[in-house]
């Protein structure tokens, strides 16, 4: 007899993370316990058919309304998807509640009906174009072309249908960017062979490849000549997925997209909904000993560590080579490692193998304290909440210790196979954005000029002296054409210095430009240390009243320099010089914006009204306005526009 086989201590924490969340729903307890959801999904999606577990406790989450976690979890705030399609797209629903769910999102989904796509984006009262939806996903399959084509048909016939099909779509796309208010979700089609060898000569078969590719190339350009447009790629996904489609449920059900590519794409629907909810991370710490390099530092020696020249060494050579290509877009890299600080310096420094060096890192804790401790420090020196950090760890129990202890801190569990390291570090798009700007290019630099403001700090006498010699200059004028990814990007990503917590992307801030009652301000600031770019936006809007703010946001790199106070008091000067009757301003509080809960009370305003869940308003009579901080140098233009 046989002895049954051990199940892996990876399929056993899986199992007991559906068992727990499946216990969750039997006690009816979802909804009071959704915070520890997301740390159950993330056990379960960690193994290679982790999408049959998540379509699993999807179906178990859809049955939890999402307004009954939003009431217990305000923090909790559900997106809405519309979704449309040609095919049977009942098996996307449960994947995309749990992958929505993994970043503290609950789903209300609006199921459209089968083969109703075209008529959904004409009509601008369906639920696509509703002013709740946050994304209006539309899932084409290739049958939409050649269920049209005359029989026989030949390359030809193909051509003249996917030109006719890409104005179509091209139109619908003008018409919801000018009339829906969410994010429009497209996808590429696949090609099958199904559809390729029914032309039996090469030639032919060659022209209908080309075309096709034209065909998904141009559905791809509409997200690039719109920012409300999305196009998901379905190529790479079934690259690493099963078969597109099962031909049996395609002929009798409809159903062209299969339940693995559909819970695929779900994952890349729940990274675009975290980039749009501002929810991206921003910090990427690894260790170091069978992470990093292959060995272990401290009993091998660096004599012994490799990251090339051997087979095992040259795959974390890879890996190294694709954690520098992700710092070199704007994600911070740490280290945090149990190992002696000058040993691992001297690694980074020195060693032949090592294509991350000292100079990539803005952080570097290596001690024998628990790794946990570690991470939150790093965040607190970066300040950064532990939420916007990715740990990777190839230590089931440093794993475990982060992820039970620090829940909100993402962590990619590596294991003893270095060749599969890469995949689990990109498989969630922990760092995924809408837009790269020149600010995400420079972050690092930027974080490394702190360097010597924190020295600064420690050598000055007092806080007056430090800001004195810190030379604080502040510029604020309306924002210019370059810089509106970066003002779209800091609504989606500031938390804490964000007054209302109002998300926009650059349509909205846009639309907002070009409006002749609102003032959309750039906060620009550089000192002694160097330049730090846009920093920080300031919305507001005239009413017969007086000015509105809407919102005054503030990247935390900056914090405690005066420059919010410069700009906010420049904003009051301005107001009171144009005629405004008063200044009005909110609140709105959110998990991560406590501290500027008394922003505006510091500068003169009084309290109007406050709500059950904290909610302020407040006005400025304009009476008594503040002065810019005397270390401040201020530079305010406000153009002509309304102010």
């Amino acid at each position: 007899m046989t002895a049954p086989t051990a199940p892996t201590p990876t399929e056993t924490t899986r199992a007991d993370a559906s068992a727990r969340l499946r216990a969750l729903h039997d006690e009816g307890r979802i909804a009071a316990e959704y915070p520890r959801v997301p740390g159950l999904l993330a056990e379960i999606a960690q193994t290679d058919d982790g999408w049959k577990g998540l379509a699993r406790a999807g179906g178990l989450l859809a049955r939890t309304a999402p307004e009954a976690i939003r009431e217990l979890h305000p923090g909790a705030v559900p997106l809405t998807a519309a979704v449309t399609g040609h095919g049977t797209l009942d098996a996307l629903g449960a994947p995309l509640a749990a992958e929505l769910a993994r970043h503290g999102m609950p789903l209300r989904l609006v199921p459209g009906e089968h083969d109703a796509w075209l008529r959904d984006l004409r009509d601008t009262g369906s639920p696509l174009y509703a002013p709740d939806t946050d994304l209006a996903l539309c899932l084409l399959d290739a049958q939409i072309v050649f269920d049209e084509l005359p029989s026989p048909w030949t390359p030809g016939d193909v051509s003249e249908a996917l030109d006719a099909k890409l104005r179509l779509i091209g139109g619908l796309v003008e018409q919801y960017v000018s009339h829906g208010s969410g994010v429009l979700v497209l996808n590429t089609l696949p090609l099958l062979t199904a559809h390729t060898r029914q032309l039996v000569d090469h030639r032919s078969r060659s022209e209908l490849s080309l075309k096709w590719r034209e065909f998904n190339a141009g559905l791809l350009r509409l997200a690039l000549e719109h920012p409300r447009v999305h196009v998901v790629d379905l190529d790479p996904l079934i690259a690493e997925s099963g078969p597109v489609r099962d031909s049996r449920l395609a002929a009798y059900a409809g159903v062209h997209l299969g339940a693995e590519l559909l819970a695929r794409y779900a994952r890349e629907i729940g990274h675009l909904a975290r980039a749009l909810r501002g929810r991206t991370k921003k910090v990427l710490v690894v260790d170091l000993d069978n992470t990093l390099w292959d060995g272990i530092l401290g009993d091998d020696g660096p004599g012994g560590i490799a990251a090339a020249t051997t087979y095992r060494g040259a795959a974390f050579g890879a890996f190294q080579q694709v954690v520098k290509q992700i710092g070199s877009q704007g994600v911070l890299l740490a280290v945090c490692s149990k190992n002696d600080q000058d040993a691992v310096i001297d690694v980074l420094r020195d060693h032949p193998d090592m294509r991350l060096r000292e100079d990539d890192f803005v952080a570097i804790s290596a001690n024998w304290q628990p790794k946990d401790g570690n991470i939150r420090a790093i965040a607190e020196r970066l300040n950064l909440g532990v939420d916007s950090l990715v740990f990777a760890d190839d230590s089931p129990f440093e794993c475990g210790l982060v992820a039970a202890n620090l829940p909100d801190t993402a962590v990619v569990r590596l294991d003893e196979e270095p060749a599969l390291h890469i995949g689990r570090l990109l498989a969630d798009g922990w760092f995924d954005t809408r837009e790269l700007t020149d600010a995400d290019r420079d972050r690092a630099g930027q974080y490394r000029a702190d360097a010597g403001r924190r020295d600064l700090l420690d050598s000055a006498g007092s806080m007056t002296d430090y800001l004195r010699e810190l030379d604080v200059r502040v510029e604020l004028s309306p924002v210019r054409p370059h810089e509106l990814a970066r003002i779209a990007q800091i609504t989606l990503r500031t938390n804490q210095f964000n007054l209302t917590t109002q998300r926009l992307q650059k349509a909205d801030v846009q639309e907002r430009l070009d409006s002749p009652d609102h003032l959309v301000l750039a906060v620009r600031a550089r000192d002694r240390f160097g330049d730090n770019g846009v920093v920080g936006a300031l919305f507001a809007h005239r009413e017969p009243d007086g000015l509105h703010i809407d919102n005054v946001l503030l990247s935390c790199r900056v914090f405690a320099r005066g420059i919010e106070q410069a700009a906010l008091a420049a904003l009051l000067a301005h107001a009171r010089d144009t005629g405004a009757p008063a200044v009005h301003g909110a609140y709105l509080p959110t998990a991560k914006n406590l501290k500027v809960r008394d922003f505006l009370p510091s500068l003169g305003f009084g309290t109007t009204s406050e709500s059950a869940d904290g909610h302020l308003v407040f006005r400025h009579a304009l009476d008594v306005l503040p002065q810019v901080p005397g270390h401040v140098t201020l530079d305010a233009a406000f153009g002509s526009g309304t102010g």
